[in-house]
């Protein structure tokens, strides 16, 4: 292939775009079947109860209601991690958190359904709750699982690297401290809504998930069908960030319903619910201890995590592990160790949210070697520039760093935003501050052990021209699809706009593993590329073959196959197809990729290693009011090295999101619980994100440092852009007023606060 781009690094219009502004495009609630029910599900008002008894006499003679399920109906575990199965699509014996699934209805419409609900009397034993993750250690009397071997612990991990003691002895400085990054959620704009029909022993399900292989698979298992009598079709999908990334209660419950309903069953989430199921960031209590020469460089480092996991493992294990394993970057560590505990608490489970266990370790480090750097007298630029790693290398705990873009990406923040000329040197309550990051393009093993492909691409080209990509990828509003079409069009000489993209259903597409972890696009860009190639082969093949020239010879560009001669002539690419048709029988290729072996030698050493890494580089501008501690962020330049730009407007578009979605950590949304359990703002009312007036400028810098195994050059773009924002604001805050924060979400209190102490050690 010409190393003259057609498209790649190229503005391309989305794929879904105008199907989405002009409110054609379906999602899941949109969907209708004849004969449809409404479904609704019970939920618990107990923190913590065991289910004495279940009556749903009434509720099933109540005219309308179709079919009513309990616990008892699918009395089998699943979690989407096999290491933790802890679920059951509804209650079984015991209610963990306020809102945990009890029972579910199938009504011919919302009104007698919500009726049938209140129908329903269970009867619980009350059992002592416990909501604070400190407690939850050392609770021996209180069981949330009755497995768990000390108190109240799900899984530890303590891991150490090169010699921590030596490394803290060398050092001329060491610093402690400690921090706590409350809890967030995803708050998508689409709620989490399911459609399930059973037909001739067969079950489809429509439903706004990230993971429809997974999910196809817990299906099958849950409900005791086999693989192939279970399809899963993921309509145009509203938004997920990690909140539809696992297998939940109500793709379950619905199908349940239609399997003795016999009927279509729908169950649409209020938002209360979304809130309720949660699966969003774990709050974290973080200890770290850094040691360092007198120029800032870094000696070693320590880090302790408590995760709050709530009622659930969800993906726990991963973060558990994500939190410890991800601090070797983007930074040179020569020694390193970390302990991290997740606890069981009667709250909503918690899982993945964008920057998956990277966000909260992400935001105390950064703000952590701020406060080196100010007690050694080093300008944050300087001390992240001296210890920032480089391309090629490998990290204490062994991951493996191809493409490396870092050291730019903190240059040109500092120069876009006038770092060293502007910092500290702005007007009163007005201030400036940074921080990097690092993240994983994939992971470098699959969530079940098995020996094929991580994704998987079938393209097929007809005899009029038209290509066709299969791909089981999750389109969650991210582009994947663009990306597929992209991908697709440049290999084989076609315009994006012309290829057609067919994702996300488990009986048309090929197995991708599913949207997160940021892996769609190296992975199954990785194996479009390869399925495209080969289909490449074919059609040059064919007109080689045609014109007694060799397929070396021949260029495919532009829908136009050139052909070498005197004159030279020109094929177009439909002809082309119809030729390598008429040869060899239907033109299509399949391609898979699977990742290196990444894992490292030891014990947990499979979570954290990544084909690639994406880092990131942000400068915020911050102003604090000293009268009321309301903190405003003026602008925000975000530098984020992606391999290549495939896109660059889809990408300046993914790191804006993460980035502004950052900020809303930072300063806005709070995702805290009454001493009952119950959650204090279940509503996009009560839990603020920010709107368009809240929102600063964010300039986003594509740093492009191409990395060698990528699909032309690309890493991630999606997840590791939100990581730096948190840090940026905080050490900005600092700048501005003189005072540091550790707590996070900041609220004008916690500043006022801050502010206080300030003068009173003045």
């Amino acid at each position: 292939m010409s190393k003259e781009f057609q498209w790649i690094g190229k503005p391309t219009l989305r794929y879904d775009g105008v199907a989405r502004v002009t409110g054609h495009a379906l999602y899941a609630d949109d969907l209708r079947l004849p004969g449809m029910l409404v479904g609704k599900i019970l939920r618990s008002p107990h923190a913590h109860a065991r289910i004495r008894s279940i009556d749903t006499s009434r509720a099933e003679a109540l005219p309308g209601v179709k079919a009513v399920a309990t616990g008892q109906d699918a009395p089998v575990t699943y979690g989407i991690l096999p290491v933790s199965e802890d679920e059951y699509a509804l209650a079984v014996g015991k209610v963990r958190f306020v809102g945990d699934e009890v029972a579910a209805v199938a009504a011919v419409d919302e009104e007698t359904a919500l009726r049938a609900l209140s129908l329903i009397e269970v009867d619980y034993e009350v059992l002592p709750a416990i909501f604070d993750p400190h407690e939850a250690m050392v609770r021996e009397d209180v069981k949330i699982h009755e497995g768990t071997k000390i108190a109240n612990i799900e899984r530890q991990a303590s891991l150490s690297f090169g010699d921590v003691e030596a490394g803290f002895a060398s050092a001329d400085y060491i610093r402690e401290d400690s921090f706590f990054k409350g809890a967030a959620t995803h708050a998508p704009l689409e709620p989490h809504s399911a459609m399930a029909h059973f037909q001739d022993g067969k079950l489809t399900v429509w439903t706004s998930t990230q993971v429809p292989h997974y999910l196809q698979r817990y299906l099958s298992k849950v409900l005791g069908l086999a693989q192939d009598r279970v399809r899963v079709i993921k309509p145009v999908l509203g938004g997920g960030f990690g909140g539809k990334g696992e297998p939940l209660p109500l793709e379950f419950a619905a199908s349940i319903l239609a399997r003795k309903s016999g009927r279509p069953v729908k169950i649409t989430y209020t938002r209360e619910e979304v809130f309720l199921t949660h699966r969003g960031r774990h709050p974290m209590h973080m200890k770290l201890k850094t040691g360092v020469k007198s120029d800032g460089r870094i000696t070693a480092l320590h880090f302790e995590s408590l995760l709050d996991g709530g009622s659930y493992g969800s993906y726990g294990v991963v973060t558990l592990y994500y939190s410890g394993q991800l601090l070797t970057g983007p930074y040179v560590i020569p020694a390193y160790s970390f302990k991290a505990t997740r606890v069981n608490t009667n709250k909503p489970p918690c899982g993945a949210q964008r920057g998956h266990g990277a966000v909260q370790p992400r935001f105390a480090f950064e703000v952590h070697l701020d406060r080196i750097a100010s007690d050694l007298g080093i300008d944050p630029l300087d001390i992240r520039l001296k210890n920032a790693m480089e391309s090629d290398t490998r990290t204490v705990n062994e991951l493996r760093i191809t493409s490396c873009g870092f050291r730019e990406c903190l240059e040109r923040s500092a120069e876009k935003s006038s770092w060293k000329e502007r910092r500290g040197k702005l007007p009163e309550g007005r201030g400036m501050g940074m921080a990097g990051s690092i993240y994983i393009s994939g992971a470098g093993l699959p969530i079940y052990f098995n020996p094929m492909h991580h994704s998987n691409v079938r393209i097929e080209v007809d005899r009029s021209g038209r290509v066709t990509v299969f791909c089981g990828a999750s389109d969650i509003g991210q582009g994947s699809d663009t990306m597929l079409a992209l991908v697709a069009g440049e290999v084989l000489g076609v315009p994006p706009e012309l290829v057609r993209v067919v994702s996300a259903d488990t009986d048309t597409t090929p197995v991708d593993l599913g949207s997160y972890s940021s892996r769609v696009t190296f992975m199954a860009g990785n194996a479009c590329h390869a399925a495209a190639t080969e289909v490449r082969k074919r059609i040059l093949f064919a007109v080689a073959e045609e014109h007694g020239v060799s397929s070396e010879e021949l260029d495919l560009r532009y829908h136009l196959v050139e052909i070498p001669g005197n004159p030279p002539k020109t094929m177009s690419f439909a002809e082309a197809a119809a030729l390598a048709e008429a040869k060899g029988g239907m033109v299509c290729g399949s391609g898979g990729y699977t990742p290196p072996k990444l894992a490292g030698k030891y014990r947990g050493g499979g979570v954290g290693p990544s084909p690639a890494y994406s880092f990131s580089a942000y400068v915020a501008e911050v102003d604090v009011d000293r009268e009321t501690g309301v903190v405003k962020v003026l602008s925000l330049v975000a530098a984020h090295d992606l391999g290549r730009a495939l896109n660059p407007p889809a990408a300046e578009g993914q790191v804006q999101g993460a980035a502004v979605m950052g900020l809303a950590e930072t300063l806005f949304e709070r995702n805290d619980f009454l001493n009952t359990g119950q959650h204090a703002s279940p509503s996009l009312l009560e839990y603020k994100v920010p709107t368009a007036l809240d929102v600063p400028d964010v300039l986003p810098i594509l740093v492009e440092s191409v990395d060698p195994e990528g699909p032309f050059g690309a890493k991630e773009c999606g997840e590791g852009t939100l990581c730096p924002a948190i840090p940026a604001v905080i050490n900005a805050i600092y700048d501005a007023v003189g005072i540091w924060l550790h707590d996070a979400p900041i609220t004008p209190e916690a500043v006022l606060n801050a502010l206080r102490r300030q003068r009173q050690k003045e």
